[in-house]
């Protein structure tokens, strides 16, 4: 069966990290279930070959394991775990890296030409969804992992299967989502714009009639699009941001938390205080404490 190929594959090219030898193909392995922990998401289609996984994005939560895969279109703060992993039956995931340009490129074949195009008045689709994996889908990860034990064969071959990972995905359930991120009129994209000027700007003051004007929407149909594909409306959004980036500064500046919240974009060193607690469950400074000791 493809899915043992993929879990025996996966096991014994799984190292430190996920990236591999190919670009843009990650594999993971993990041993135990760990308590949820903060990361973004990157725009990918990872594919659980053992074990389970659960990532919350705003108010939603995406629970998969083997045999399904996610597609993140959007690069998202989210909260994640394996819920399913041990030393005996480790749990198990590969990952595609999703490239606009390369979506772009397949939705230029003929093959693709009966897509709906979508509109600028479409429905952005939401930036993080779970399907089944069809057998085709498992059989070319198996078939590219099977290049890390034949590098000569690798720049010739890797190409080719990534596309047709891509072609799948276009053309499964997820589809409309996933060609959503070659069209750079769409929606998706639009949104997109936006995320990328907030995370570059999430310590600054945000109006959302100005994202909308950087989005090309109207406020309305931005506001709509925004909490459809991340689950949340720009200023939760902003928020999530800052405070997943005072976590990073706390780890090295433990004993300055006003300074961290300042750095961050809060004025006020209790409001930083009351929303880091409630987000992560514990005050900055014993989270701070307890970040440095597991380093």
């Amino acid at each position: 069966m493809p899915l043992d190929e993929l879990r025996a594959l996966i096991a014994r090219h799984a190292r430190e990290g996920e990236t591999t030898a190919i670009d843009g193909v990650l594999v993971s392995i993990t041993r135990e279930p760990a308590a949820p922990s903060v990361s973004t998401s990157g725009t990918v289609m990872a594919l659980i070959a053992q074990g389970a996984k659960r990532l919350v994005l705003g108010d939603r939560v995406h629970d998969y394991r083997a045999g399904q895969y996610l597609v993140a279109s959007v690069d998202l703060p989210v909260t994640g775990q394996y819920t399913e992993a041990g030393p005996e039956e480790p749990a198990l995931g590969f990952g595609l890296t999703l490239r606009p340009s390369a979506i772009a490129d397949l939705l230029l074949d003929p093959a693709a030409g009966d897509f709906p195009r979508g509109n600028r008045g479409a429905a952005a689709p939401p930036g993080m969804t779970v399907s089944d994996a069809s057998f085709e889908l498992i059989d070319a990860a198996v078939r590219m992992l099977r290049l890390l034990d034949r590098p000569r064969d690798l720049p010739l071959f890797a190409p080719m299967i990534e596309r047709e990972i891509l072609w799948l995905l276009i053309t499964g359930e997820q589809g409309a989502t996933v060609r959503q991120l070659g069209l750079a009129d769409s929606s998706l994209n639009h949104v997109n714009r936006a995320v990328r000027w907030i995370r570059d700007h999430y310590p600054e003051v945000i109006r959302v009639e100005d994202l909308a004007r950087l989005s090309r929407m109207s406020t309305s149909a931005f506001h709509r699009s925004f909490q459809a594909v991340t689950a949340m409306s720009p200023i939760q959004f902003q928020k999530q941001i800052r405070l997943h980036e005072a976590r990073l500064l706390l780890v090295t500046r433990p004993d300055d938390i006003a300074g961290v919240g300042y750095a961050v974009g809060y004025d006020s060193p209790s409001q930083f205080s009351r929303e880091y607690r409630r987000h992560f469950g514990t005050p900055p400074s014993q989270d701070a404490t307890r970040l440095r000791t597991s380093i």
